[in-house]
C-alpha cells in the first residue's frame, strides 16, 4: 500500500551543525507535583541540549563571542576550571571549532563525565587539595591562573567572571516567557556561578514582569553569605562569591541540603520519570518547601539544569545515599491504574467465587 508523506508543521528538515540545537529547550508540565498543589509547577528541561546540560548555552555563547572578536582563534588552547558540565558544554564547542581544551578539576568529578571529557580528547589535570577558604573552586582557579602564567598563548573564557554567562540566559528566560505566554509567576533557579540567575533576573527586571526570582542555593554554599561546610552534591552552591549575583534583582532565596537535593532527585524520578541532576533535585525541593507562600493559580518554573545520569554513582546509587543519609526515605509510588486493575482483578474473582458457590 502506497502512503503519503505528509509534512510536519513546524518541525525543521534539518540542522546545520550540532551545536545549532542548543537552546529552546522544552517546558514540561510536571503535573503529578501539580496535582498536590494550587499551582501548577513547569520544568524546563536543560538535559535536551547535546551535551545534557545548561552549560551547553553558556559555552557556546561565551566561545562564541571569543570567536568573533578575535580573541580565540581554531588551532588555540582553552583552560578553564570546572566540577563538570562546563567542561562538556566546552569540550562539544570546541571539538567543532578544532580548539584545545584543558581542564582543571578535582576528585569530585564522576567517573562517567571524565570518561565523556577524555572521548572529546580534553586535557584532564586534577587538583586534590582543597583550599581551606573556598575548597576545591578556590584551587582550580589557582592552578588556572599558574598554567595562564606558564602559557602566555593560552586563553580563559572564565565562566565566572565572563559577562557573556549572564547574557546567555536572558535568551533562556524569554524562551520560558514565551512557552507560557508571559504567565510566569515565579521562578527556581540553582546557584553556582549565578550566571543563570542573574540572566534570567535580569530578563525580568528590563521586561517589568511581575515574575518572583528565588534563588535555590545550597547549604554550605558562601554565595548567599552562609558559612562554608562540606558539600557532596556537585554543581550546586559555591565556595566562592559570585561576581553576578545582584541582590536587589532577587525576590527571596531558599538553602537546600544534600540530603533534600537527593530526595528531591528521586520525587522527580518516580513522580514524573525524570532523570535530573543533583541541582535539578534542589530546586524540586524548594518548590515543595516554598509551597506554602505560593498563591493558588500560580504558575511555577523550575529550570532542571542537567542529566542524571552523572549521578548513577551518587544520588541514585541507593549504597550511596544510605551511607551519607542513613535515615533516606526512598519514594514508593503507587501506580494507580495498576491498583485500579488490580481492584477490578479481585472484584472479577469474588463475582465468579460466588457465581460458582450460588450454582
Amino acid at each position: 500500500m502506497q502512503t503519503t508523506a505528509v509534512p510536519e508543521k513546524g518541525l525543521l528538515k534539518y540542522r546545520p551543525n550540532i551545536l545549532s540545537t542548543i537552546g529552546k529547550t522544552p517546558l514540561v508540565d510536571l503535573s503529578r507535583f501539580s496535582k498536590k498543589r494550587g499551582f501548577s509547577v513547569f520544568g524546563k528541561l536543560e538535559c535536551f541540549n547535546p551535551g545534557g546540560s545548561i552549560k551547553d548555552r553558556t559555552a557556546l555563547n561565551m566561545l562564541s563571542q571569543a570567536l568573533e572578536s578575535g580573541e580565540i582563534k581554531p588551532g588555540d588552547t582553552i583552560i578553564e576550571s570546572s566540577s563538570g558540565n562546563m567542561a562538556l558544554g566546552l569540550a562539544q564547542a570546541c571539538k567543532f571549532y578544532h580548539i584545545k581544551l584543558i581542564v582543571v578539576i578535582d576528585p569530585k568529578l564522576n567517573v562517567h563525565t571524565e570518561k565523556l571529557l577524555k572521548a572529546y580528547g580534553v586535557k584532564l589535570i586534577k587538583i586534590t587539595h582543597p583550599k581551606l577558604h573556598g575548597g576545591y573552586l578556590e584551587s582550580r582557579l589557582q592552578k588556572v591562573e599558574e598554567l595562564l602564567a606558564q602559557n602566555p598563548s593560552f586563553h580563559c573564557l572564565n565562566q565566572y567572571e565572563n559577562a557573556a554567562n549572564p547574557i546567555t540566559h536572558y535568551q533562556t528566560m524569554n524562551e520560558i516567557v514565551h512557552q507560557l505566554d508571559q504567565n510566569v509567576d515565579y521562578m527556581f533557579i540553582s546557584t553556582g556561578t549565578c550566571g543563570t540567575l542573574m540572566g534570567c533576573a535580569q530578563y525580568v527586571y528590563d521586561n517589568h514582569l511581575p515574575t518572583k526570582i528565588i534563588a535555590v542555593d545550597a547549604i554550605g554554599s558562601v554565595i548567599f553569605g552562609q558559612k562554608e561546610s562540606l558539600r557532596l552534591i556537585t554543581g550546586h552552591g559555591s565556595g566562592k562569591p559570585s561576581n553576578f549575583l545582584n541582590l536587589d534583582l532577587v525576590d527571596d532565596a531558599i538553602y537546600i541540603s544534600d540530603e533534600e537535593s537527593v530526595q528531591g532527585c528521586w520525587n522527580l524520578l518516580e513522580n514524573e520519570a525524570i532523570l535530573g541532576g543533583g541541582s535539578s533535585g534542589a530546586v524540586i525541593s524548594a518548590i515543595e518547601k516554598y509551597a506554602s507562600v505560593i498563591a493558588d493559580g500560580s504558575n511555577c518554573v523550575g529550570i532542571l539544569c542537567d542529566r542524571g545520569e552523572r549521578y548513577l554513582d551518587t544520588v541514585y546509587n541507593k549504597t550511596w545515599v544510605k551511607e551519607h543519609f542513613a535515615d533516606f526515605k526512598f519514594p514508593k509510588r503507587q501506580n494507580k491504574e495498576t491498583t485500579n486493575n488490580s481492584r477490578k482483578g479481585q472484584a472479577r474473582k469474588r463475582a465468579t467465587t460466588l457465581t460458582v458457590n450460588s450454582i
